[in-house]
């Protein structure tokens, strides 16, 4: 069917230092979740609803003033193992818009977040596929592999320094 994910996914894994439930929290609770997001953008959550059907819709307000919206459109919660998510970005209502950026960017990216234990700490792995993508969205999203790369490992390196300050508060 359509609403099926398609094209070449992308998988970036970090080993972090912080027990599984940890790292449960600190994605699925509004007051953690200011690591969000690009570096150098602060976050503001409107609304976060965790269950399938549910959302979180937040603002990232950028370096240079510029605000944008997202939201994830939830369709699994399995407490500490993995969420899934459909991940856009919105208007201030939290209806789809285009990525402000990239005219052709999936409207729709499945999510898939795995927390594994390992030892004392915990594997993150964050699987990307475009979803209802058109052919040129599809594109799109497998020659953004390399910008992707850099900007989920801004955004892990965000959650690493979140995740030092949050153990020892």
């Amino acid at each position: 069917s359509s609403a099926e994910p398609s094209g070449r996914e992308f998988v970036i894994s970090r080993v972090l230092d912080a027990p599984r439930e940890t790292l449960w929290k600190v994605w699925t609770k509004k007051e953690c979740l200011r690591w969000w997001g690009p570096k150098g953008a602060s976050i503001s959550v409107v609304a976060l609803d965790l269950r399938p059907g549910g959302i979180f819709h937040y603002r990232m307000r950028m370096p240079d003033g510029q605000d944008m919206w997202g939201r994830w459109l939830i369709r699994q919660v399995v407490e500490p193992e993995k969420l899934v998510f459909v991940s856009s970005f919105s208007d201030e209502a939290g209806v789809l818009t285009r990525h402000p950026l990239h005219a052709s960017w999936p409207l729709q990216v499945l999510s898939t977040i795995t927390f594994a234990e390992l030892q004392e700490k915990s594997l993150l792995t964050v699987q990307w596929l475009p979803v209802n993508a058109t052919e040129l969205e599809r594109k799109t999203f497998d020659e953004g592999h390399d910008s992707m790369q850099q900007g989920w490992t801004g955004t892990l390196d965000r959650l690493a320094d979140y995740l030092s300050s949050y153990s020892t508060s």
